[in-house]
């Protein structure tokens, strides 16, 4: 099972950066263009990905493993 994906707000746009990673993956200037990058990635890798809102909270968890 690979990282989790997390898209987060970035001064940029929106980023995809994976779990304990310092760098961003990508950066994205929409959050629906992060959310689908993160979505490939977390299902090549079977993994999660959280996506959060511009206040930093948690709005949304899918999951691409075998739970």
């Amino acid at each position: 099972m690979g990282k989790d994906q997390f898209v987060i707000p970035h001064e940029k746009g929106w980023a995809v950066k994976g779990a304990g990673n310092k760098k961003a993956t990508k950066i994205h200037k929409t959050q629906k263009e992060a959310i689908k990058h993160a979505k490939k990635i977390a299902k090549n890798q079977e993994s999660e990905v959280v996506i959060k809102g511009r206040n930093n909270k948690i709005r949304q968890k899918n999951s691409y493993g075998n739970d």
